[in-house]
C-alpha cells in the first residue's frame, strides 16, 4: 500500500491515475510472475539490473538514472533525507509567503472598505485644482508593456491548467481536463510551448533593461523612483501601511512604484529561475542524468510542483486582490489593458509622483485623452474573462490543496 501511494505520487502514476496507460507502471520496473526482493540478483530493480530495466522505455539512460528514487517519500527523513529536506523547505516557503501576504490582503480589505465607507459621499481626491485637467488620463504603461503583461498573462494561465491537471490527478476535475486537452502527451506539448513563450518573454524584458540601463548606466539612479530595485523607503511604506491598516497613522503615500508592484516585479525572477530551471531538467531527463545524480529529479519534481503552486495561489489571490477586488479599485483596473489611468486615479495611488511632475512642469507630457468607447469595452471584456479564467483555475488548485491536505 505504501509503494503504491509513493508511486501514484510520481509523473508515471499521476498519468496513470489520469487513465492512460503509456508510461511506467509497476510490472514495467519490478515484473509480474518474477517479482524479486530488490537485494536479490534476479531482481529486475537489482542495483546491477537497474540500469537496463530504466532502458526498456528511455533508451538512452545512463548511470545517473539508477539514483532516481522512483518510491521516494517526503514523510521519511532517514531513508530519504535531501526529499524530505526540500519538501519541508518550499512548505515553509509557501506557508511563510501567504501568511504575510494572506494578512496583509485581509487587513488591507478591511482599512480601505472603512475608508470608502467614512467618505463614501465625496471622491477619494477632490480635482477642484486641477482646472481643465479633470478630463485627462495619465499614460501610465505603454503598448509593449501591457502586450508583454498579456502575453505573460495568458502563458502562466495555460501552464497552471496543464500543470496542475498533473500535479492533482487524483482530483474529480484533473481526468476531464485532460481529456479535453487531447491527453498527457498533447497536454505536455501545450505545457512546453507556454513554457517557452514565458520564457522568452521573461528574457526579452531582461534584455530591455539592461539595454536601457546600458545606455545611460553612468547616470542611472538604481534606487531612483524610476527604478524598480527595492530601496529602503519601500521599508517605510510597508511598516506605514500596516500603521494605517490598524489605524495608528494616514494612508501612505507612494512613488511611481509601489513596494507590492515591485514585489509582482521582482517574484517571477525567483519563480521563473526555480521552476523553468527544475522544467528543463525533467524536459530533458536522459541530459540530465548524464550530468546529475538521478535523486535530482526527485527534487526537481517538488520544487517544480511546489513553486508553480506558490505563482498560482499568489496569482490568483494576492495579485488579483491588489489590482482588481480591493474596494478602490472593485471589480476590474483596466489600465494594464489600456494604459492610461484617470488624472484623479492617478494622484490618489501614487501621489510622490504625481506631485513631483507637478512641481517639475512635466505632468503635461504624460496626459492623454481618455482611452476611446471601443477600446475601453474591449479592455473590460478581456479583463472580466482572464479574470473569470483564473478564478476557475483558483477552484481548481483548491480542490487540489484541499484533497492533499485531508489525505494526510
Amino acid at each position: 500500500a505504501d509503494s503504491l501511494k509513493t508511486y501514484t505520487e510520481t509523473y508515471h502514476g499521476q498519468v496513470n491515475r489520469l487513465g492512460y496507460a503509456h508510461t511506467a507502471k509497476c510490472f514495467d520496473c519490478h515484473g509480474s510472475h518474477t517479482v524479486q526482493r530488490v537485494d536479490d540478483p534476479k531482481s529486475s530493480v537489482h542495483p546491477d539490473n537497474r540500469l537496463q530495466t530504466c532502458q526498456t522505455c528511455h533508451k538512452d539512460a545512463t548511470e545517473g538514472f539508477v539514483s532516481f528514487e522512483p518510491h521516494g517519500t517526503t514523510h521519511d527523513f532517514k531513508r530519504y533525507p535531501i526529499i524530505w529536506l526540500t519538501s519541508k523547505f518550499m512548505i515553509g516557503l509557501l506557508a511563510g509567503t501567504f501568511a504575510f501576504f494572506w494578512t496583509h490582503t485581509a487587513l488591507w480589505f478591511y482599512r480601505e472598505y472603512k475608508d470608502r465607507q467614512a467618505r463614501k459621499t465625496r471622491p477619494h481626491v477632490m480635482t477642484t485644482d486641477m482646472p481643465g485637467l479633470t478630463d485627462k488620463y495619465y499614460q501610465r504603461f505603454p503598448l509593449v508593456w501591457r502586450v508583454a503583461h498579456l502575453v505573460f498573462a495568458l502563458s502562466l494561465m495555460i501552464l497552471t491548467l496543464t500543470g496542475m491537471s498533473v500535479f492533482y490527478s487524483g482530483t474529480a476535475w484533473a481526468p476531464v481536463i485532460m481529456a479535453a486537452l487531447g491527453g498527457p502527451k498533447a497536454a505536455a506539448i501545450i505545457h512546453r510551448t507556454a513554457a517557452v513563450i514565458f520564457a522568452t518573454v521573461f528574457f526579452l524584458q531582461l534584455i530591455y533593461f539592461v539595454m536601457r540601463i546600458g545606455k545611460n548606466w553612468r547616470h542611472f539612479d538604481w534606487f531612483g523612483p524610476h527604478s524598480l530595485v527595492p530601496r529602503l523607503q519601500d521599508l517605510w511604506d510597508i511598516l506605514a501601511m500596516f500603521k494605517w491598516f490598524f489605524g495608528l497613522g494616514p494612508r501612505p503615500v507612494f512613488d511611481r512604484w509601489t513596494y507590492w508592484e515591485k514585489f509582482d516585479y521582482w517574484a517571477p525572477f525567483w519563480g521563473v529561475t526555480i521552476i523553468g530551471a527544475s522544467g528543463v531538467m525533467l524536459w530533458f531527463p536522459s541530459t540530465t542524468a548524464s550530468v546529475l545524480p538521478g535523486w535530482v529529479f526527485n527534487v526537481a519534481t517538488i520544487f517544480h510542483g511546489e513553486e508553480a503552486l506558490l505563482a498560482a495561489l499568489f496569482l490568483f489571490t494576492v495579485h488579483f486582490f491588489n489590482n482588481h477586488f480591493r474596494p478602490d479599485k472593485f471589480p476590474l483596473d483596466v489600465v494594464m489593458f489600456t494604459g492610461a489611468v484617470p488624472l484623479e486615479e492617478f494622484r490618489h495611488e501614487h501621489t510622490v509622483e504625481y506631485d513631483r511632475l507637478v512641481k517639475t512642469g512635466e505632468l503635461q507630457k504624460c496626459l492623454v485623452d481618455a482611452p476611446s468607447p471601443p477600446m475601453t469595452l474591449g479592455s473590460k471584456i478581456l479583463g472580466f474573462t482572464l479574470i473569470l479564467f483564473g478564478m476557475i483555475l483558483l477552484m481548481f488548485v483548491l480542490v487540489g490543496v484541499i484533497g492533499d491536505v485531508r489525505a494526510m
